[in-house]
């Protein structure tokens, strides 16, 4: 059969220029969506007296065994067709005969194509919700199992104040909640009905756009044609939020990597999540966390790919936009994964206790909570700074900690030290010194963890309502 749109061409296309303009070999991933929206755009038109009920109702029942012939995995997808809806439809017209050619009236593959990757793109939304859901309920999990655990707090890698290990996965909680709620907010962008909008300027037939909404789930229609089959930005905003989350996995990946190292030995990942060496026996490696920060860069490739292919494009509907589906399939598989094994390997991982306690009481993270006790003596805390300064040089110039020095040498410093400070510099009063809003005292941790929880199951019924609309 020829092409379905080869009546103006006089010689068949040269089968270099088919193999590379085709797009079937990844925009199959469509199938289903361009069958949903075909089957609402047939509908309408047979709402709108456009097609005889008679050949709406052949057509629906051609696109459903279609579809089951795709379901089955039986479709011989053609490159000579080009795309999916080419695919389909000419599939369809061998199903039900020319009455198949009478489902594109009254559209364009500009606005189908663009409808389909909005009904893909929302059920991908909201399943990331549901994914990142998952990994929060993790690290609250751990964080509850860790309240009493202190371990050394970093800035610059190097040692600062002890804080929760509690506190520290509940930062990771607060990330992704970011990360959720930006997810939401896109969806309103995502839910928007492109069909109607033809090639760039509407139709000539009587369509009920907003009907058509209705069927497939939609809030709305794009305003403007031309903006509805030229508009990406719904893509480009799901690939900065899928950037951001990865960057947010990628930070907690490199914590993983050093953690589960031997020089640190704070926590051990299950097996199930690491790999070993095929020459060194005893190596255990952390591969997941290593690989997910590694992906990340492709998911930043893919946002940063697509934004140059829209730099420059005039409206409305360009070839170039092909480019638009392959690095948005991606980075959904790419992201897919490592949200589905984050959970796990979060929820099976050992926290070493004792190690992280260790670390503490090996330190001068414990230097700030004196120089605010000698402010709250009255020193001006300049002055503070300087006198706890002078002492952690004379600690490691004879091998102490600051726990280790008697009062006399205290008094070297400063005669304000009393006795009560071996009480603040123990590693738990540092903690819970700090009991503010958002600080890392245990009271303080155990409302955040309760405030996380609230939210997480308001997040959770969002994503089972719009789960069962996205579908």
């Amino acid at each position: 059969m020829s092409k379905l749109w080869g009546g103006r061409f006089t010689k068949k296309t040269d089968q270099l220029v088919e193999e590379y303009t085709a797009s079937i070999l990844f925009d199959k991933e469509l199938a289903e969506e361009d069958i949903q929206g075909s089957l609402a755009h047939v509908t309408m038109l047979g709402k709108c007296g456009i097609l005889p009920a008679d050949d709406v109702e052949k057509i629906k029942d051609g696109l459903l065994k279609v579809q089951n012939v795709i379901r089955r995995g039986e479709m011989e997808f053609s490159i000579s067709d080009e795309d999916i809806h080419m695919n389909i439809e000419k599939a369809l017209i061998d199903e039900v005969g020319p009455v198949g050619g009478k489902l594109h009236t009254g559209r364009s593959r500009n606005d189908q194509v663009a409808t389909d990757m909005h009904l893909w793109l929302r059920k991908r939304v909201v399943e990331f919700v549901g994914l990142l859901n998952k990994v929060q309920e993790a690290l609250i999990g751990q964080a509850k199992a860790n309240l009493d655990t202190i371990v050394p707090g970093y800035t610059h890698l190097q040692r600062a104040q002890p804080i929760l290990f509690a506190h520290h996965l509940m930062a990771y909680v607060s990330m992704f909640q970011r990360d959720i709620e930006r997810l939401q907010d896109s969806y309103k962008r995502v839910n928007v009905l492109p069909l109607g909008a033809g090639a760039l300027a509407g139709t000539t037939f009587p369509i009920d756009r907003h009907f058509v909404a209705e069927q497939l789930g939609f809030d709305g229609v794009y305003e403007n044609s031309l903006d509805a089959v030229s508009d990406r930005d719904f893509i480009l905003e799901f690939l900065s939020n899928a950037a951001t989350i990865m960057m947010h996995l990628s930070r907690l990946s490199e914590e993983f990597v050093l953690w589960s190292s031997t020089e640190f030995r704070f926590i051990e990942l299950d097996d199930a999540f690491c790999t070993g060496s095929s020459i060194m026996p005893q190596k255990k490696n952390p591969d997941v966390a290593e690989l997910v920060r590694g992906k990340t860069g492709r998911v930043y490739g893919n946002l940063f790919g697509l934004l140059t292919v829209l730099k420059s494009l005039p409206l409305a509907y360009n070839k170039d936009m092909q480019e638009d589906k392959e690095g948005m399939f991606d980075t959904v598989r790419t992201l897919q994964g490592a949200l589905q094994l984050f959970a796990p390997m979060i929820s099976t991982m050992k926290v070493n206790k004792d190690r992280m306690r260790q670390a503490v009481n090996q330190d001068f993270s414990n230097a700030t909570d004196i120089a605010d006790y000698l402010v709250n003596k009255g020193m001006p805390f300049r002055q503070a700074h300087e006198v706890i300064g002078k002492t952690v040089l004379y600690c490691i110039q004879n091998q102490k900690y600051l726990l280790d020095l008697k009062l006399d040498e205290f008094h070297q410093f400063s005669k304000q030290f009393d006795r009560d400070i071996y009480d603040v510099l123990q590693p738990e009063s540092v903690v819970n010194a700090r009991n503010v809003y958002g600080g890392t005292a245990a009271a303080q941790v155990s409302q955040a963890i309760e405030r996380a929880e609230a939210v997480l199951a308001g997040s959770s019924a969002w994503f089972e309502e719009y789960f069962t609309k996205s579908r």
